[in-house]
């Protein structure tokens, strides 16, 4: 199936937790930490997207910069119950990936 790169990949997924794992290639405190010279970074994906075309839609998208994709990891979050007035409904589900680039390979410091 030949997806356009920007149906794969929704959006960057930036929280405090991501902003965490992709300062990890910088930090120089612990021993443990400083073998940790791959960035990662989040993606909101497609549901149906799978590892392969996800590491083909990143290295197409940011193309210009060059970034070899290492490894892709998934994580489907599941629908969560709220209750708004007094009604129940539910918070979407989605799937975000955690992608692992080449040592010295960077997207951009937004974070």
């Amino acid at each position: 199936m030949n997806k356009s790169p920007y149906k794969v990949i929704k959006s960057r997924y930036i929280t405090e937790k991501s902003g965490m794992l992709q300062g990890l290639k910088n930090s120089e405190s612990n021993p443990c930490v400083k073998k940790c010279n791959k960035p990662k970074y989040v993606f909101l994906v497609d549901n149906l997207a799978n590892k392969v075309e996800i590491a083909k839609a990143i290295e197409q998208i940011y193309q210009e910069k060059k970034v070899k994709v290492k490894s892709v990891n998934t994580v489907r979050i599941k629908p969560k119950k709220k209750r708004v007035r007094g009604r129940v409904g539910f918070k979407s589900g989605f799937k975000k990936a955690i992608v692992t680039l080449e040592p010295g390979d960077e997207l951009d410091d937004q974070v």
